[in-house]
């Protein structure tokens, strides 16, 4: 049975996950994808702190040591920020290697440029988990897109304002306390600007923006409102009239062609499709022009949920590179 070699780039909460999934699933992917699959390396910073039990033998802070493993053919990345990830996502594509990443910072930014490095190297790009989390957002409206065209995306892109306004509405609280809450539980980080401020949201709306409509607005041009003015007195006076508070990143393509996108807090009734989405999910709807509006609602974060749809897009690698599709 062929061994295939694969690398982790970060090995924190996501990087982790990744770890645990391929190793708690290694004979069901053996059986369904027919190769057997080997963590040969995981890029970290400090690689004298084992993250977890038995796997200080893998552990480098080199990229050129990853790259230099024998028979290397996947690469998982999880790192937060654009760079060091999409240089050394760079490098692993003209290394022939294929490339699933989480970063939606980097492949807001570089994912055009990625996926045709990629395509000019015979490999694929999988980037499921730069949107969403654990909603299969990506895969779905690839299919969809087949057939209909989207003429607008709307989104709770990002689960600790979800988080935060649901408790202001069900408990009373105000914003700071919500936080903090937030910050508590993880939801949450202890500079959490890039969640409440919405520019979190509005890097993973211009990834579906390239994705639904092939381009992305100019990024100077979209207003982006954070969920930090709001009260709990307005969170309550919109309650009280059958209103909730749901921070909604869109994007539609208008009537002459133009790409609009904003990222604010927006005021939903009961037969909106965002109304229901509570706590740290996100969701997703898209309007089509043969199947109506479709919503897909799932977790948004956390070590499992992006970890497995990182996973699922290996899995679909590997099924495309053999000519079958697989489902794990």
């Amino acid at each position: 049975m062929a061994t295939i070699k694969a690398a982790i780039l970060g090995f924190g909460t996501v990087g982790q996950g990744i770890y645990h999934i391929l190793n708690e699933k290694r004979q069901e992917l053996r059986e369904k994808l027919g190769v057997e699959l080997e963590v040969a390396k995981i890029l970290v910073t400090d690689a004298s702190r084992e993250r977890v039990p038995g796997t200080k033998h893998l552990m480098t802070e080199s990229m050129d040591e990853v790259l230099a493993e024998k028979g290397l053919q996947v690469v998982f990345e999880a790192i937060v920020n654009e760079e060091p990830a999409y240089g050394y996502l760079k490098r692993a594509v003209e290394a022939k290697c294929h490339v699933i990443t989480a970063n939606k910072v980097m492949f807001a930014k570089r994912g055009e440029e990625l996926e045709a490095l990629a395509k000019a190297n015979g490999v694929f790009v999988g980037f499921e988990a730069s949107v969403a989390g654990g909603v299969p957002i990506i895969k779905t409206m690839k299919n969809i897109l087949l057939v209909n065209d989207v003429s607008r995306v709307q989104g709770i892109l990002n689960g600790t304002t979800n988080y935060i306004l649901t408790k202001m509405r069900a408990e009373g609280w105000g914003f700071e306390n919500a936080l903090k809450e937030a910050q508590r539980l993880g939801y949450a980080e202890a500079d959490p600007f890039n969640d409440v401020s919405g520019q979190d949201a509005f890097k993973k709306l211009m990834i579906l923006s390239s994705l639904a409509f092939g381009e992305q607005p100019n990024w100077a041009d979209v207003e982006v409102i954070g969920i930090d003015t709001i009260s709990s007195e307005q969170v309550a006076e919109a309650t009280a009239k059958g209103l909730r508070y749901r921070h909604v990143a869109e994007v539609e393509k208008l009537e002459d062609g133009t790409i609009h996108a904003k990222v604010a807090p927006l005021l939903v009734d009961k037969n909106h499709p965002l109304y229901p989405v509570d706590d740290v999910f996100n969701a997703v709807a898209m309007e089509t022009n043969y199947i109506g509006t479709l919503s897909i609602t799932g977790p948004g974060a956390g070590m499992y949920p992006t970890a497995s749809v990182m996973v699922e897009d290996y899995a679909e690698i590997i099924g495309k590179r053999a000519g079958f599709t697989v489902t794990i």
